[in-house]
């Protein structure tokens, strides 16, 4: 049998409760639903991939004077390594453009050598270094800075 679409659409609220389980068992330092919740009423460009009525994963971007930023990328643990990453990060970028940027940035952690790998595959270069942008166990992590022309 073969296995439905992933299929893309603006994120609501009531997805939250999907999506901040996904962030909780994804990230060591989870956004919180009053973030997301802010993101969507800021008017960001927030979506979530689905597959058979499951929240596969979701993103978010700000666009604004020709330039775009990911602030959040995330698949759920079961789904990692599937794909499921790449093709919710070139739906926002086909956003990006479509709201006419130019480039996008991103910020990651050095440590996080999957998304790091995702990124490179998909185009973005490494311009720089955020020192102590993340919260981590032993003080702070670094933040590369990635951008991609579009």
């Amino acid at each position: 049998m073969k296995e439905p679409a992933l299929e893309f659409r603006p994120m609501s609220s009531d997805d939250l409760v999907a999506v901040i389980d996904i962030e909780q068992r994804s990230y060591p330092y989870p956004w919180t639903q009053s973030i997301f919740s802010d993101c969507l009423h800021a008017g960001y460009s927030c979506w979530v991939a689905v597959r058979g009525g499951i929240v596969e994963g979701y993103g978010v971007i700000t666009v604004a004077a020709g330039e775009s930023h990911l602030l959040n990328l995330c698949v759920r643990p079961e789904s990692c390594r599937q794909g499921v990453g790449a093709k919710i990060l070139r739906h926002l970028v086909s956003i990006a453009r479509r709201h006419e940027a130019d480039v996008i940035f991103l910020e990651v952690r050095p440590s996080n050598e999957g998304a790091r790998k995702l990124y490179e595959n998909e185009g973005f270069n490494e311009l720089g270094r955020r020192r102590d942008y993340y919260p981590a166990d032993n003080g702070r992590e670094d933040a590369l800075i990635l951008a991609r022309t579009l």
